[in-house]
């Protein structure tokens, strides 16, 4: 018997990212499941919301406006699940050499995904730790170090906290620049309605044109962690998760 085929909806948009690696990336681990068909856009839109059985977004200061915002919840209330990568929870306002401000996400928005972006110290290596949940995602994951984004996000509770990073000091390029020794969230679930959210802060992926008008051009390559072999297995679980495959069903 065939397999019935998935509405996979995914969203890769948004400044100072290099989304087309980031979705060339998403497109080949959703191609290694046949009956994964993609439809695929730059923003929110409420029509591909409501026609989608999966959504994967990978996104950076991009917000759905309140038809897009009526469209996922009605998506997660129905059963759907969302797998939300890196900057999904993000909104950032860059003027010159300014520190970034992230302006408060929609309320709705916040919601469905259980934190909001605040800040990260420069790229760089740093450690992520199991928290010793037992869920399929992370089963036979240990702790291991990635070259990424280290994202300080504030974070709604009610989130199944499944990977973990901590962190102490300073983050000058942002607002929100002071950071006491804490643990943030790198990965984690979130029911909504019947459905549910995965969150996954990790995968920055900048090329040297990704910074404009800020400027011209960037002077590194930065690929984050998709070579790493953790990240990618990570992926690949949370399209299965999303998909409701087994063991995630």
């Amino acid at each position: 018997m065939i397999a019935p085929r998935v509405e996979v909806l995914l969203i890769t948009g948004g400044p100072w990212h290099d989304m087309d690696h980031a979705r060339l990336e998403l497109l080949g681990f959703l191609a290694e499941t046949e009956r994964l068909r993609v439809t695929l856009r730059d923003c929110y839109e409420a029509g591909a919301i409501a026609a989608a059985d999966m959504i994967v977004s990978y996104t950076c200061d991009l917000l759905p406006d309140a038809a897009s915002l009526d469209a996922l919840e009605a998506f997660l209330a129905g059963g759907g699940r969302w797998f939300a990568l890196h900057g999904t929870n993000s909104a950032m306002v860059l003027e010159g050499d300014n520190p970034v401000v992230c302006p408060p996400l929609p309320e709705r928005l916040r919601a469905m995904l259980g934190s909001q972006f605040a800040a990260h110290p420069a790229p760089g290596q740093f450690k992520v730790k199991p928290t010793g949940d037992s869920h399929p995602l992370v089963a036979g994951i240990e702790p291991f170090r990635v070259d990424d984004e280290q994202y300080l996000q504030w974070h709604e509770p009610g989130n199944r906290v499944l990977l973990t990073t901590t962190f102490e000091g300073e983050t000058p390029l942002f607002e929100t620049r002071h950071w006491e020794r804490t643990e943030h969230q790198v990965m984690y679930l979130r029911e909504a309605g019947a459905g549910a959210v995965l969150y996954l802060t990790l995968g920055h992926t900048r090329g040297r044109y990704d910074m404009r008008p800020i400027t011209e051009e960037y002077p590194f390559v930065e690929r984050g962690s998709w070579p790493h072999p953790v990240f990618r297995e990570l992926v690949r679980r949370g399209i299965r998760w999303a998909a409701k495959e087994e063991p995630f069903a």
